[in-house]
């Protein structure tokens, strides 16, 4: 469990959180091999016997005070007492997770933790109202899952046009049972999908039918224009009405998955692959609200386009999540498909989102091994716990909250790699005392299950695979912050990359409510306010008689070097898709996208996405500078032949045009610039695109619209020599007038 704190020292009361402007919360990564500094929890046993506090409910933890009869909560203060079985446990302490680290992870008895008939199960729903080249490439993305998967996996397959088609695979050939999706149906199916075919001929064995499930899938083909415009309420006079019913089918599959939750599986994925809007059936969308018409309707396209269109699907995502089935949609299109209103299915049932512009430099299929290829939990419970002074406020991420307990979100599905964020609000006008010995401290509990594959040293190998360990585990964290003593030490402390992460989510949740023009003008807004609080603690700037002393404020934080990574991330930020104007040519299933990515990315992640690196080598064995500027003229000063820049979900290597032509292009892989890349890779929630360019012979877009130092951040789409430099020219005077 990574924990990151936007400040190390937490502000000691309201007036000193208000005067230093920085916003002040945590961001979570519960299922983390390892906390933030690599250090892996305490495993043990005996979760159910941890004391817990009579006040809180905080768990007992090694800032606790331990008496030998009761305890004392670190939280709340409150002395608690301890059974007799405590006492015994504690007569050891060594002997104990809780009272060696404060970090962590300890087995809970429960009944799911026998041997049950409870195989991982994935359900693939291919579009078939799509082109040859999107199967392709969806049928290469399957096969590299069934390689990824696990032993013992069950495997369905399903299509969906204007039928939804179920394939038995578990016979001498494959055979496909089909379903037409009446054209005018708003609800489910009028046929259970148990009656068109049992649920354990459609789930195969990956073990045995691996090949078969390969054959069926090479039998794919697209829907054809006849066999739509045949199909009752198709067409009209030869004009075609549609024919991908999404929301019906997969609606159908989560009520066909869901009578055996609890039995069959304890989780189920159903991967969706999409090749434009759903426009038949229940959940059909209106593709026709993206385009002029907001001109002459004078509506706003940046707020129109980003909230749902219907809450069909946001509907659906409850029923996955009380069927316990996790959807990850993979949409392959440059068409308007809505993610606004489809979104919602996947991240609320604990899966992702996916966009794939083009099928020929798709890296769907990497994705797919990729994600199937890293553990993860489900049935998650995360809960944060404070110290009396402070509490939660607003909490950030894929997951839905409990409807009974404050500070409780429940996840479905979670990875390594998916996090979380709070942000904190003080209790009362008090604060933290400065008089006693009592520090600000947070718990994060996060309770999951996990299937335990079956061990392979017992039993036949058939026995094996039908065999697996369902088990339920509590993971712990507790931590203990300091006040700080004045605004400077709470500049000294900040991690600008949780205060990015932070922002970013407050951004994005602006935008949906206000649209993009509100999110951009808070952002703005944010940075003058610090600047200004900023330089008023450290006293840079002094008013008499309502005119300056001087003309020019600190605009770089040049007294903090914790702050003053802050413009530029701000200022890449503003320059981001995520936050550009319709008019811009930003497509709005891309903005939804890039929402999904990054309210889901570590805090470093995230940075990368934001504000990529670019570093600099002499040769592909040699690095000469580690990091430069996203600017032409940091390329040009530095006189380096060989560039690599880091933007998270694409590396680009480039050689400039004054490269030594006797150096390999591109690099070999035996090189120490290629391993780099490659560890990068296998490092990475989502497959990184590889671009390599030579100036003078490529087109050199993709590299060069990454120096966004040199561009206009107000996007007229023009470049200037100082688009940084005028961003902080007009921060100044923003600033100025905000102090006066």
């Amino acid at each position: 469990m990574a924990v990151r704190a936007t400040v190390s020292r937490f502000p000691a009361d309201v007036d000193m959180q208000e005067a230093a402007g920085v916003p002040w919360g945590v961001t979570v990564t519960p299922f983390a091999v390892a906390d933030e500094n690599g250090h892996p929890p305490a495993y043990g046993s005996g979760g159910d016997t941890l004391p817990r506090c009579e006040n809180c409910w905080a768990y007992y933890n090694t800032y606790c005070d331990q008496e030998q009869w009761a305890w004392s909560c670190a939280l709340c203060g409150t002395l608690n007492g301890l059974s007799s079985e405590a006492i015994a446990r504690y007569s050891k302490p060594q002997g104990c997770p809780e009272n060696v680290s404060s970090f962590i992870d300890l087995q809970l008895p429960s009944e799911e933790a026998k041997e049950i008939e409870a195989q991982p199960v994935y359900v693939a729903a291919v579009d078939l109202s799509s082109s040859e080249d999107f199967l392709e490439l969806t049928k290469s993305a399957l096969l590299a899952a069934l390689e990824a998967l696990r032993p013992g996996s069950l495997f369905g397959l399903a299509t969906f046009s204007h039928k939804l088609g179920l394939y038995d695979v578990q016979g001498p050939i494959p055979v496909v049972k089909n379903v037409f999706i009446p054209p005018d149906l708003d609800g489910t199916l009028p046929i259970e999908l148990e009656d068109v075919m049992p649920l354990f001929s459609f789930l195969a064995p990956v073990d045995t039918c691996k090949d078969k499930i390969a054959s069926a899938l090479e039998s794919l083909r697209p829907t054809t224009t006849w066999e739509r415009s045949t199909s009752p309420g198709q067409a009209t006079d030869g004009f075609m009405l549609g024919g991908r019913g999404f929301g019906v089918a997969i609606e159908a599959l989560l009520n066909y998955l869901g009578s055996e939750y609890g039995n069959t599986f304890a989780l189920a994925r159903i991967f969706a692959f999409l090749s434009g809007a759903p426009d038949y059936g229940a959940g059909q969308l209106d593709t026709q609200r993206y385009g002029e018409q907001y001109a002459s309707k004078r509506e706003d396209a940046d707020r129109a386009l980003l909230p749902e269109q219907t809450p069909f699907y946001k509907d659906l995502a409850t029923v996955a999540v009380q069927a316990g089935v996790c959807v990850d949609i993979f949409a392959v299109t440059n068409e308007y498909t809505d993610l606004a209103s489809l979104k919602f299915l996947s991240i609320e049932s604990g899966g992702s989102l996916f966009l794939y512009s083009n099928t020929d430099d798709s890296t769907l299929p990497q994705d797919m091994y990729r994600m199937l290829s890293r553990p993860y939990v489900f049935n998650c419970v995360l809960r944060v716990r404070t110290s009396s002074e402070f509490k939660p406020g607003n909490s950030y991420g894929h997951f839905f909250p409990d409807p009974q307990y404050e500070n409780v979100q429940h996840i479905i599905c979670c990875d390594s790699f998916a996090t979380y964020a709070y942000d904190f609000d003080f209790a009362n006008n008090t604060g933290f005392s400065r008089h006693t010995a009592e520090l600000p401290m947070l718990q994060i509990a996060f309770q999951y299950s996990v299937i335990v594959p079956p061990d392979e040293h017992l039993g036949s190998s058939s026995e094996r695979r039908s065999k697996y360990t369902i088990q339920r585990r509590l993971r712990i964290r507790t931590m203990q912050f300091v006040a700080a003593q004045n605004i400077s030490e709470i500049y000294d402390s900040v991690d600008p990359d949780v205060v990015l992460s932070i922002l970013v989510h407050k951004v994005i949740l602006a935008s949906l409510e206000q649209g993009v023009r509100e999110g951009r003008m808070l952002l703005h807004d944010w940075l003058v306010i610090l600047m200004a609080q900023y330089n008023d603690a450290c006293k840079l700037v002094q008013f008499e008689h309502g005119s300056s002393t001087t003309v020019q404020v600190d605009v770089s934080f040049s007294q903090c070097p914790q702050l003053q990574p802050l413009p530029r991330l701000i200022f890449a930020l503003l320059r981001n898709p995520l936050l550009r104007l319709h008019e811009e040519g930003i497509h709005p299933d891309y903005r939804i996208y890039l929402q999904c990515l990054f309210s889901a990315l570590d805090p470093s992640s995230l940075h990368l996405a934001i504000y990529p690196l670019l570093s600099s080598f002499t040769t592909p064995d040699k690095q000469a500078f580690p990091r430069h500027s996203l600017s032409r003229a940091a390329l040009i000063t530095s006189g380096c032949p060989i560039f690599f820049l880091d933007a998270f979900t694409t590396l680009i290597v480039f050689y400039s045009s004054t490269a030594d032509p006797t150096l390999p292009f591109p690099p070999p892989q035996d090189c120490s610039l290629r391993t780099a890349i490659n560890k990068l890779k296998q490092e990475r929630s989502i497959t990184p695109k590889l671009i390599f360019i030579r100036e003078g012979q490529d087109d050199p877009t993709a590299f060069e619209r990454h120096l966004i130092e040199e561009q206009d951040v107000n996007g007229n789409g023009f470049t200037s020599a100082s688009g940084f430099v005028s961003f902080l020219e007009e921060i100044n005077q923003s600033v100025l007038e905000y102090m006066k």
